[in-house]
């Protein structure tokens, strides 16, 4: 959540991984305006090169696309399992802060692509 709240407010380059031991999914974002290319790579250790992994899954968005896709995501997981089922869940606690840092940077931006995406009159 937090590369993506990054992507949001500008950066063109963000990175997380998820530790699955022993093998760890590296997500790498790139953005460039409103584009932002995703691809995620397994690696057989997490500290292993980009080059040594395996690309199983790559996609290019919008960052307005791929921001509401993750808020959504969060508030669906909230909505089933609840904040507080889900640290049984998955042993953490629930990344509200996280969560309502994107959604601000979201909603702050938003209007920015809109008209980065609007073609200007002549």
């Amino acid at each position: 959540m937090t590369a993506v709240t990054r992507l949001t407010v500008g950066e063109t380059e963000c990175r997380a991984q998820f530790e699955a031991e022993p093998t760890a999914f590296r997500w790498i974002f790139y953005r460039e305006g409103t584009n932002v290319w995703i691809r995620l790579l397994e690696l057989t250790h997490g500290s292993d090169h980009d080059n040594t992994g395996t690309e199983i899954w790559s996609t290019q968005q919008n960052i307005d696309v791929v921001a509401r896709a993750v808020i959504r995501c969060f508030d669906e997981v909230v909505r089933e399992y609840s904040e507080s089922a889900y640290r049984g869940k998955w042993g953490e606690h629930f990344p509200r802060a996280e969560l309502e840092a994107l959604r601000t940077a979201w909603r702050e931006h938003r209007g920015d692509w809109e008209a980065a995406s609007t073609p200007s009159n002549p």
